[in-house]
Formats: C-alpha cells, structure tokens, sequence
C-alpha cells in the first residue's frame, strides 16, 4: 500500500473547509486543506455579513466548541445590529457586516500559523477508493495524496455552471473555476447527486450613487461580541448601511424580461433557497406589491464596492442596467460586477450518518453546500463537526454529535440526515423545538463542558471560558442569597425605579424577577456585584424565563424516553407488523439512530413508531427469555 501522507485531508477552503481543517489539526492529526484559489480563503461570495436569525446561534456555538468564525466577524465587523431585539430572547440573533477583504485575509493567517496544518493550491479530481474507504485524493495532474480520511467541503463548485441571461459560464462563482469530476465519480458509486441553484445580485460602484436618496441604517451602539474571545471596543470602525426600494419601473422591466431569465426559461433546473429568492421570482410570487426593499451594504473599509442586498438576479447584462437605474439612488449607477447565478450539484443528505460521514464510503466526510444547506454560517457549523469526527475516526474517540436540544447545529443535522432537503436548506429559530433554551445569551453555558471534552482549545482559552462560566454561576449565586429589607430608604428607591413597595423581605433573584425591573436597576437599590453585559443579560434572562426553562427541561426529559431509545444498526423494519411499505422503504433509506430520529422522517406515522415500540419491547422479551433458560448463552440485548 503507498505511503499515508496525511491524516485528514480537506478538499475546499471555503467557511465549511476552514473550521473542518482547524478542527482536525488542533486535535493534532496531521492535516492537508487543497483549494483551487489560494488567495479566496474563506471568501464571502455572496453578502459580506456574518450571523442573522438562528444563523448568530450557530456562530457562537462554533466559538464555544473552538471554531474561529466568530471571533474573526468581530475582528472584521464593520457594522453590528442585534435583530428581533424588541422581541423574545429565544429569537433574537446577531448579525454584522464585514469587511470581506480583511476576513478572508484573517482567516488565511489563522491556518497559515496553524499547527499540524498545510495548504496546496490544485484541483481535486478524484477520490482515492479501496473497496469503500476512502484513503485520499487525486489532482487534475495525476498526481495521488494519500490521508486517513478526507473530508469534501466543495460549496457551488461541483460541476458548478453560471448564468447571466441565457449565457452559460463554467465556474462556482466569477473568477473560479467549476470542480469537474468529483461529483461523477460520487455518482458512479451510487449516491443521489441532484442539482441546486443559488444566486447573487450586483455590486455597485459608491461614488456612482446618490446617497441623498437613500436611508441611512446605524448599527448598534450596544454590542455583544459573537466570541467570547472577543474584547470591545471592536477593532475597526462602525459604519452606515443604506435602505432603498424597487419601484413599479423596476418591476415592470423585470416583468417584460422574464423570457430572458434562465429560471424562467428552463435552462436552470436546480431548485432555488426559497427564504433569499431572487427579484426575479419576488416580482413573480409577490405581483401584488410594486416594490421591495433593498440594502446597500458597503463590502470593506478600503473597497468602493457596494453590495446590493435583496436584488439578487441572473438576468441579462442589459435588463440589470435598465432595473437598477429605476431604484432611488441609483439613477445613474455603474455596475462593478452584474448579478448571475449558480447551479451546482449536491449530495442528497439522507446519505450520509449525523458524524456527517458518508454511509457508503467509510473515512469519507461531507461538509456545507455539498450536503444541500445555504449560508456560510450552516456551512462553518457542519464544517466543525465534520473536522472533529475525521479526526476522531483516526484517534479512535467517539463520535462527535450534537442533539437537538443541546444546540442548533444539531438541529441542523438532525434535519438534513432525516429529512433531507429538496431546496437549499437554511436555519431559522422555527426549526428548533427547544428554542427557548438554545437561545444566543446561553451558549457558553450549554456547550462548555463538550467545549472541555473535545479539547480543542489552548489552556488559557479554556480557561477563558471556565471562568466566565463561573462567572455566571458566581452572579447567580448572589442573586439568591442577598436580601433586600422593606426599610423606609429601601421603599424610596424601589419607588424610584418604578416598581411596587416591598411587602416583605425579598431577594434580588425576585426582585430580578418583575417584569419593569432590570439588571441596571439592581445597582441602584444596593446591589453591588459587577457583571459584563454579557454576563449580566444573560442571568437576567435565566431569572426572568425560569418558569418556562423549567417546563421546557421537563418535556425534553420526557421525550428523552422516546429519543434516545436506539434503534439496532441492523435492524430489519420489513419484519416489523404495521409498517406501510412506503414507511420501511424511508427507514431503510435513513437507517435512524434513535426512534426519536424515526419519529421525525417525513412520511412515517405516530401508528409505525407505536409498531416499532412493540417489536423492540418483544425482541428484547425474547432475548431475555432465551437467556434465562441459557445462561451460559452470549445473547446480548
């Protein structure tokens, strides 16, 4: 056999390819990222933002467990706004805008310094196989590289073609070339491979706009980093993003054009993210509005480029030019880069084990737009994961999987391996059954002790981490424990915030708990442990939602029953009584882990997960039997 060269190798260097490479390396496996483009590392193609709804609970989950894409948002953010901030904690989410130039730039430095990992610019052609393993990878040259694993983070490059109207262009994205060959061989070997599409709008020159006619929209003076690393003030300046709208001008062009659209003409038969839909399609699916917002979001601090948010189109040249020139402000615009999409192909998900490795080829693992989800941040997730478990394969360690009501990247798993996907699949807090405990302000404190077992991490950032936690522990404790006595001062001061008397002695915990106070005002009647914001916001929050926290802990426990009853790897549904040929053909197909995960397969009914219930409990029964009359026998249950 030739010589192992490496321990995992990661094929792309995109948000998925980054956070799969620094994972296995900083696990100490000997690790290899090849990218067709060294110098478009961890590129945002499309928006230069980070976060959003459900997406910023990823990104913090990322940095709790020792990922990076966090921490280099906040180094590079431009721009930061909390979203949903008038609403419930459980569905607030953080989003910034970047500086693209400078986090690619960041990025690239964090793995060039990393140890255990080295890059190589070329193309990967193929897979190396032996029998169903996979034990490397061959380049457009020939030339073989041999690893333990690989882990394939391909994005919209497998066989990737452009559009602008009715021409066709080769490439993932402008400037890069599509990933040939691949995605054939994956194809030859029996997976599904089926075909998405996604597009991007324009970017704009600045100087060519009239600001005059557009709204200014500030970001938030009161930040909350998404790294717990992170130290404010931010490091670059804040800066203003701008709202403008389409017009029934626009709307009419874009109407009169659509036979030159490749969406509408047939030459595009990906299906497109339903939730980012081009202008297009809004003009279509929406004919009753004549108009739609759109941000222009500046893409860097040293660039003139203009990033026109919400205006996503592959329309021709021509018709961009005369649409864009009817929206305010943009009169007279010149176009730096038009608008195109991308069809590409992608792996049906249902194909591949929560640790996101293969089912049919063992070492083999499948991270980010490859598995059918959209957005660097569902990408950077399953990267992670994908990194760690490459590794953990290698060092014999446990499988790496989060549950659904431990974090949302194990809801996003969990739905992409049992449900699949049909459309570029993307996060939202509606997809969490369990979001008022997966909210934001409570990372740290739902994933540092698996953050301590992956070990990850250097010891000084561990104990970062540790002591924050503590730190939390530490205001909550206090909380509990000091009084607060209904003397004359005390009542003035409680009169003075706005709340009512004191009838008896109370704690601050229960003072916390009233609706008009907050943590600001615990200073002012006596309170004197001092908190970062953070810190403090997120206690507030556990006070104040306890009642709920606790009923929703209670029916996590209760279907704990159910979820994680684990189903035998071989078992056979065809003998199972109740089952519609339909429902075994799904669980064949999914093979679920546990019945909590059959019980979410689209098309399998409360009435199989009863049968399946039944079976298990008389196959165990006779397991049981059999033993009790042999006791010598090796039967397991």
């Amino acid at each position: 056999m030739a010589e192992v060269q490496y321990d995992v190798i990661v094929v792309g260097a995109g948000h998925a390819g980054v956070e799969a490479a620094l994972a296995s390396a900083r696990l100490g496996v000997k690790t290899l990222v090849v990218t067709t483009n060294l110098q478009r590392i961890a590129y945002m193609s499309c928006n230069p933002s980070i976060g959003g709804l459900a997406k910023g609970h990823m990104v913090r989950e990322i940095d709790v467990l020792g990922g990076e894409m966090g921490f280099v948002a906040d180094e590079t953010c431009i721009q930061y706004k909390r979203l949903n901030s008038s609403k419930g904690p459980a569905v607030r989410g953080t989003r910034v805008q970047n500086d693209k130039d400078k986090y690619s730039a960041r990025m690239t430095e964090i793995l060039k310094n990393q140890a255990n990992l080295s890059l190589l610019g070329g193309e990967v052609k193929r897979l190396i196989l032996d029998g169903n393993i996979c034990r490397g990878i061959v380049l457009q040259d020939g030339s073989e590289i041999r690893s333990k694993a690989v882990v394939v983070t391909t994005g919209t490059f497998m066989n990737g073609v452009m559009h602008m109207g009715l021409e066709q262009t080769a490439g993932g994205r402008v400037g890069d070339q599509a990933s040939i060959g691949l995605s054939d061989q994956l194809g030859e070997f029996g997976f599904t491979v089926q075909r998405l599409k996604t597009g991007t709008p324009a970017r704009l020159h600045r100087d060519s706009i009239d600001w005059s006619q557009t709204e200014p929209q500030y970001g938030d003076e009161k930040i909350f980093p998404f790294s717990f690393r992170s130290e404010l003030p931010l490091k670059l300046p804040q800066v203003a993003c701008y709202l403008s709208r389409t017009t029934a001008e626009t709307h009419e062009i874009i109407r009169n054009n659509l036979h030159l659209s490749p969406m509408y003409c047939g030459l595009i038969e990906g299906s497109g993210p339903r939730y980012c839909p081009s202008i297009e399609d809004k003009v279509v699916r929406f004919a009753d509005r004549d108009s739609h917002q759109t941000f222009l979001e500046p893409e860097g601090l040293d660039t003139d480029l203009i990033y026109l948010q919400g205006i996503s189109t592959s329309l021709p040249l021509d018709v961009q030019d005369r649409f864009l020139r009817t929206i305010p402000g943009l009169e007279k615009v010149k176009v730096a880069r038009y608008g195109y999409a991308v069809e590409y192909d992608y792996i049906e998900p249902t194909q591949i084990w929560h640790r996101l490795e293969t089912r049919t080829i063992a070492k083999l693992f499948l991270a980010g737009q490859i598995n059918g989800t959209s957005g660097y941040e569902e990408a950077a997730a399953q990267g992670f994961v994908a990194g760690v478990n490459a590794a953990h394969s290698i060092l014999e360690r446990e499988e790496f999987i989060l549950n659904r009501d431990e974090a949302y990247i194990g809801v996003l798993i969990d739905d992409l391996v049992t449900k699949g996907t049909r459309e570029p699949y993307r996060m939202f807090t509606s997809r969490a059954e369990h979001r008022l405990i997966l909210r934001e302000d409570n990372t740290l404190d739902r994933l540092a002790k698996r953050a301590e077992a992956l070990g990850l991490m250097p010891t000084e950032r561990l104990n970062l981490l540790v002591s924050l936690k503590e730190e939390r522990a530490s205001l909550r404790r206090e909380l509990s424990e000091k009084r607060l006595f209904p003397t004359p001062e005390t009542q003035a001061r409680v009169q003075n915030v706005g709340t009512t008397a004191l009838l008896k002695p109370v704690t601050f915990e229960e003072l916390l708990r009233r609706p008009e106070i907050q943590f600001e005002h615990l200073n002012e009647l006596g309170f004197e442990m001092k908190a970062t914001p953070s810190v403090s916001e997120s206690v507030e929050i556990d006070v104040k939602y306890a009642g709920y926290v606790r009923r929703q802990m209670e029916l996590i426990e209760q279907s704990k029953r159910v979820e994680d009853l684990v189903l035998p790897s071989d078992m056979d549904f065809k003998e199972i009584r109740g089952l519609s040929s339909e429902e075994v053909q799904k669980l064949k197909t999914v093979r679920p882990r546990t019945l909590g995960q059959a019980q979410r397969i689209s098309g399998v009914n409360p009435s199989a997960i009863q049968a399946i219930m039944i079976y298990l409990k008389a196959n165990r029964s006779s397991q049981e039997d059999v033993r009790v009359r042999n006791p010598g026998s090796s039967v397991e249950n």
